[in-house]
């Protein structure tokens, strides 16, 4: 079928057209005064996205901001959120509800969680996709309703925010209450241990205590040293005067010996005097003889005193040298004992310092915790509450018109076609040519061509012949 025979089509069977272009123009103006008017009210949230973890204090990737907004956006929409709304308004409380409720479900369930999915159906949120707005529109009959229930949305979910960031804050604050006593009783464990040790020790502190043995340690050293050489010196007197006596500086410095000397010189002088005037058998001469041999027999036994001073000296100061080094030594093994001592203490020292700072750091951490746990602000905030709207955002009058118009005539244009192919009628030359049937005339223009209008007039009305 050319475009032509369709037009010509259109064009005989407008009043089909027109009638149902009109009656579904009609019954949409009708639908439309009849559908009862809906409000859209809408309120504007702004939300202050931290992204701070409540243990750890860490802060969250930035890339989960989305998703962040979209999880905002299950929150206003969920049960909850409802839940809070209908006990905020008190719209169990309403005589017409609970007769609704009793229509609706025989009185069978929950009038809350019945009124919260009737609020949940017609509420709508819409996160901003660049930016931390969140709009939350309500639908509804009454203007004034539909603006308590979208500003009832934000307060609910302004405080279902406050309680979903402080109930974790509150779990963490729990937990630090918990790690604090455990890390306070190690804590007091490990000052326990430090404060025994020292007390079982002796040890005030370990630094001070050990310049003190260091120094005595040093001077029992010097000591050592002074003795060490002092037991040098005696044993070489000693060995000098175990060969000569008499060539000892010792002996030969003492004054009893210096003095027995000189007694001994006098008296063998008066010894060889006498000898040489009198006889060997001559009193004078025996008692001269005499006293010479008991001056060197004096001598004799002084320098063995003095010899054996000289032994009792080097015995005296070996024995020094020996105690000196006991004590040396006694007081290297106090040193390496108290660097024991101290390497033990600063251990635990160090436990003491690292559970203290544990501490400190998990107390503060509680402290921040506790103070956000307690805190009633929250990070969203209205831009703009929903007023009562004006005008009905449904039904559009203008607009169902329009698709009606559309609709009514795509639909006529159908209806047409339809009918034609139930009803098959000749409107132009075309038609009788698919017939197959001959031509009687054709009514053509004067200049040769076929008039657009002039065959339709000839055929009209009239069946073509098979």
């Amino acid at each position: 079928m050319k475009f032509q025979q369709v037009l010509l089509i259109l064009r005989a069977r407008y009043r089909v057209i027109i009638a149902a272009l009109l009656l579904i123009v009609a019954a949409s103006i009708v639908i439309n005064l009849l559908m009862p008017k809906k409000y859209q009210a809408s309120t504007t949230l702004v939300v202050n996205y931290k992204g701070a973890d409540p243990v750890s204090g860490a802060m969250m990737p930035s890339g989960m901001i989305s998703g962040y907004m979209a999880t905002q956006g299950d929150i206003i929409q969920s049960k909850t959120v409802a839940l809070g709304v209908v006990d905020a308004l008190r719209l169990a409380e309403l005589s017409t509800v609970q007769r609704d409720f009793q229509q609706a479900t025989e009185g069978r369930g929950d009038i809350r969680d019945w009124l919260a999915e009737l609020l949940l159906r017609n509420v709508n949120v819409v996160p901003a996709r660049e930016s931390s707005v969140i709009t939350i529109t309500f639908t509804g009959t009454d203007p004034a309703f539909a603006a308590a229930v979208a500003n009832a949305f934000a307060a609910e979910y302004q405080k279902t925010s406050i309680q979903l960031k402080v109930q974790p804050l509150k779990q963490a604050s729990a937990y630090f209450n918990e790690q604090l006593r455990e890390l306070r009783d190690k804590l007091e464990q490990a000052q326990t241990r430090l404060s025994t040790y020292q007390q079982d020790n002796g040890l005030v502190s370990v630094d001070q205590r050990l310049d003190v043995e260091t120094a005595r340690l040093n001077e029992l050293s010097s000591q050592l040293v002074l003795v060490q050489s002092q037991a040098a010196d005696a044993a070489s007197r000693q060995n000098t005067a175990r060969g000569v006596a008499g060539e000892s500086p010792d002996v030969v410095a003492n004054p009893l010996v210096q003095n027995l000397k000189a007694s001994l010189a006098q008296a063998e002088a008066r010894l060889s005097d006498l000898a040489q005037r009198l006889g060997a058998n001559h009193p004078q001469y025996q008692g001269a003889k005499a006293d010479v041999e008991k001056q060197r027999a004096e001598l004799a036994a002084q320098m063995n005193i003095t010899y054996g001073s000289l032994g009792g000296v080097a015995r005296n100061v070996r024995q020094r040298q020996a105690q000196l080094e006991a004590a040396v030594a006694a007081q290297k093994a106090r040193i390496l004992e108290l660097n024991s001592a101290r390497d033990k203490l600063a251990i635990l020292a160090r436990d003491v310092d690292s559970a203290q700072r544990t501490y400190d750091a998990a107390s503060a951490r509680f402290s921040q915790t506790s103070i956000e746990g307690n805190a009633n602000q929250t990070d969203v905030a209205v831009l703009s509450p929903a007023l009562a709207p004006t005008r009905p955002s449904s039904p559009r009058m203008l607009l169902n018109v329009f698709v009606a118009i559309l609709f009514g005539t795509g639909f006529g244009m159908g209806l047409a076609l339809l009918l034609e192919m139930i009803d098959r009628r000749v409107h132009s030359a075309d038609d009788v040519l698919d017939l197959q049937i001959p031509v009687l005339a054709d009514w053509s223009r004067p200049n040769g061509k076929r008039g657009f209008f002039a065959l339709p007039r000839l055929f009209s009305g009239r069946r073509a012949a098979a």
